[in-house]
């Protein structure tokens, strides 16, 4: 059975392991995940200088796991590494920004992203410019609040983070709107039930994007 190293970027190891979990809810018996987590960055990746500094540690990790692994998802929504991940290597890798901005898009959608952190917000329109993707993109839309304390409260964040997904489809026009975060994932669960357009969850799609990689 395939084995899939999903590294967190920031250096929770209760965020890794409720990703990890996602993601092996997400592959059913095609494939085991397993988890590796950052010690040097922050518990919580907030802005982009963190973004860009998380990227060297990513990369140590994946190169210490390379011969354990037979493909990699990065779940940082601005997946630090990823790139330079995919040059050292033949297993494919997935970083969990680009594989929902893609997910999203399907179509031509217009799409936009829900999220917590004000000081990432460049940072994910520059992805959603690197992959092609400006036309499409509607925008970022944020919850009111400092995000660490949205994440330590489960039903705020969702509540929160329903707010911001109504703004990129009433105010935006958005088709479908993205969850974006990794340690989001838990939230975005709960929120395509309150919503007729699709609702992207990241981890779910670079694992989707990662199994249609791998020999079947």
């Amino acid at each position: 059975m395939p084995r899939i190293l999903l590294i967190n970027p920031n250096s929770s190891a209760a965020t890794t392991a409720m990703m990890v979990s996602i993601a092996a809810s997400c592959c059913g018996d095609r494939a085991e995940v397993f988890g590796a987590t950052a010690k040097r960055a922050p518990t919580m990746i907030t802005d982009g200088a963190a973004l860009v500094a998380s990227a060297t540690e990513v990369v140590e990790i994946a190169r210490a796991h390379r011969d354990a692994c037979d493909g990699i998802i990065v779940a940082a929504f601005g997946d630090p590494g990823a790139a330079e991940i995919r040059s050292f290597g033949s297993r494919p890798v997935v970083g969990i920004g680009e594989a929902a901005m893609r997910a999203a898009a399907q179509g031509g959608r217009r799409f936009g992203v829900a999220t917590v952190t004000p000081a990432l917000v460049a940072s994910i329109a520059a992805l959603a410019h690197g992959l092609g993707l400006s036309a499409q993109f509607t925008g970022t839309r944020l919850t009111e609040g400092d995000p660490a304390a949205l994440a330590a409260d489960p039903a705020r964040l969702v509540a929160a983070l329903a707010a911001a997904t109504r703004a990129c489809i009433d105010a935006d026009g958005a088709e479908a709107v993205i969850i974006g975060g990794g340690p989001l994932a838990q939230a975005a669960d709960q929120l395509q039930p309150q919503f007729e357009v699709p609702i992207i969850k990241p981890i779910a799609a670079a694992m989707a994007q990662l199994l249609r990689q791998l020999p079947a």
